[in-house]
């Protein structure tokens, strides 16, 4: 028995990406331990209830960027997705076009279109990430802002206001078994898209193009398919944080999203998903989007403006990456040094 959970521990200790999360998790454990002794109502149930529907959102999109990041992309365009799922679903439902349901359905195809796009653009077009994605910004914010004639749009309640109600409680004020339906919706994708990428076919060839992108088409694996693949899943949870938006606020705004592209790395990569490709575990998402929403929480509790706490995410952020690149960097070296010997 005691064997059993030895080699358990030990599989455990040797999942890639592993070490990263052990040490940003004990990071996570002080952040708290110190806010907790600046203000003790950070410990507070109401507030730990808040942070946690904080935090859900930006592990949503955090999961968006992780999937690409780890084929060896990026997808600048989740915040424009974000605004606009907002905007799309908020004109249907503010303008009596459709109910909560059938909006919701329309705006995800036109989401998923968006990650279609993206995946074609740079595994087919061979478009840099960067570049495509960018582009895709720019048109998901103009779509964002031109379906309502460049204006936000009248609140939701207007002509559906038991449906839109529903759908207000389900994707944000609701509560289930004690928790708010936000956290829910988190959780459950991330145990979906947690098997995913660790369990499936799907999965291994998501973490076989960014690690080695000729070795994975020489081994059969579908280089195109697999990148819409990662895309059309970062689209699809943009979308998701789309409908909280819109029922947090019960309208659609314009500037919806405005920013969540570095939300998403931030929680990505502070997580330990490597921005070089094929390295990376949605368990690191987890602890990254905590980071995250406990920096933001806690700083806030600490009387600091929220210039100094984006200056303290984005100097996380840049050292994060900058360990990425060093240790990757190291360890090709001594792979270089073994294979000469």
């Amino acid at each position: 028995m005691e064997a059993n959970r030895m080699n358990l521990l030990k599989k455990i200790m040797m999942t890639r990406g592993m070490g990263q999360v052990i040490t940003v998790g004990s990071g996570l454990i002080v952040l708290c331990i110190v806010f907790g002794m600046i203000n003790p109502n950070f410990y507070s149930s109401a507030n730990i209830t808040n942070l946690l529907r904080q935090i859900a959102p930006i592990l949503l999109i955090g999961i968006s960027q992780s999937y690409v990041l780890i084929t060896g992309n990026i997808d600048l365009s989740i915040g424009s997705v974000v605004g606009m799922s907002t905007m799309i679903s908020a004109t249907f439902m503010s303008r009596g076009y459709m109910s909560p349901i059938p909006a919701m359905l329309v705006t995800l195809l036109l989401c998923l279109l968006i990650g279609v796009t993206n995946g074609y653009l740079v595994a087919k077009c061979k478009l840099p990430p960067f570049i495509a994605t960018l582009g895709t910004m720019t048109i998901a914010r103009g779509i964002a802002q031109i379906v309502n004639n460049n204006y936000n749009t009248d609140s939701i309640m207007k002509f559906f206001p038991e449906e839109a109600q529903a759908f207000k409680d389900f994707f944000y004020y609701g509560k289930t078994a004690g928790l708010y339906n936000t956290i829910w919706i988190a959780i459950v994708l991330w145990f979906v898209f947690n098997f995913f990428l660790s369990k499936t076919r799907t999965g291994r060839h998501i973490y076989a193009v960014g690690s080695n992108i000729e070795a994975a088409r020489l081994s059969g694996v579908n280089i195109v398919f697999t990148t819409i693949k990662a895309y059309v899943v970062s689209a699809f949870c943009a979308c998701i944080v789309g409908f909280i938006t819109c029922a947090t606020v019960g309208q659609g705004t314009m500037d919806a999203g405005t920013g969540y592209e570095m939300y998403a790395v931030a929680a990505s990569v502070i997580g330990g998903v490597s921005t070089l490709g094929g390295q990376g575990i949605l368990l690191g998402t987890v602890i990254g989007a905590s980071v995250w929403g406990v920096l933001q929480n806690g700083l806030q509790f600490a009387g600091a403006p929220v210039a100094i706490r984006n200056i303290v995410v984005g100097i996380i952020v840049v050292t994060s990456v900058l360990v990425d690149i060093v240790v990757r960097s190291g360890r090709r070296r001594k792979k270089s040094v073994l294979t000469k010997n």
